[in-house]
């Protein structure tokens, strides 16, 4: 991992990701999780403080690493976080480990997202739910067109992130049951805030 990696990338990330329009999708969606969850993805810890503990058994989360401001706010919110340090493509975890896997901003990275949804859905006990919330592409063709052309190279420098994956299908193709699907526009530019949040349930 180059220094733009490991210390650029994850800050500058930090930043987009903490815009309110991304902010209010957390705030809505992670009071939902219970129980023993699994986040993928969890970078700098931008959902830890919408958790309600009290509701939360463990709350692993899977990353090269904790980052040093993932580590501040489990702190900050009284949580103890266990560290899973290996891709979301090999969840080193038994099956139906968890009862919850939480994915925010996180499959349009993932280099392959349906082996990632794979393995969460093998690692969800039955009865477990998948919640998520992403931005993908859009159902304008012009908005579509953008990201088709924008995302080969907006990827290099935004750790892999594609622009243009169909979320829901990604999801309901790797085998889950979407029960819940909140999808549209966000303020900022059209080509990165069309949002797709919801649960998911193994089908």
């Amino acid at each position: 991992m180059n220094f733009y990696d490991r210390h650029l990338l994850p800050r500058a990330i930090d930043f987009i990701c903490g815009l309110p329009t991304f902010e209010q999708g957390r705030k809505s969606l992670l009071p939902e999780a219970a129980g023993r969850v699994l986040e993928i993805g969890m970078g700098t810890g931008r959902n830890l403080p919408y958790y309600r503990r009290e509701r939360l058994q463990c709350l692993c989360g899977i990353d090269p690493g904790l980052h040093p401001l993932a580590a501040q706010r489990a702190q900050q919110a009284g949580i103890e976080v266990t560290p899973m340090p290996l891709s979301a493509e090999r969840i080193p975890a038994a099956d139906h480990s968890f009862d919850c896997v939480v994915s925010t901003f996180t499959l349009c990275t993932i280099p392959d997202a349906a082996m990632a949804l794979a393995e969460v859905r093998r690692v969800l006990a039955p009865g477990g739910t998948l919640l998520f919330l992403e931005h993908g592409t859009a159902p304008d063709a012009s908005v579509r067109r953008w990201q088709d052309r924008i995302t080969p190279w907006w990827k290099l420098g935004a750790g892999g992130c594609h622009l243009n994956r169909d979320m829901p299908r990604l999801i309901e193709s790797a085998g889950f049951t979407i029960n819940r699907l909140d999808q549209g526009y966000r303020p900022g530019p059209r080509f990165l805030t069309y949002l797709y949040s919801g649960a998911a349930s193994r089908g």
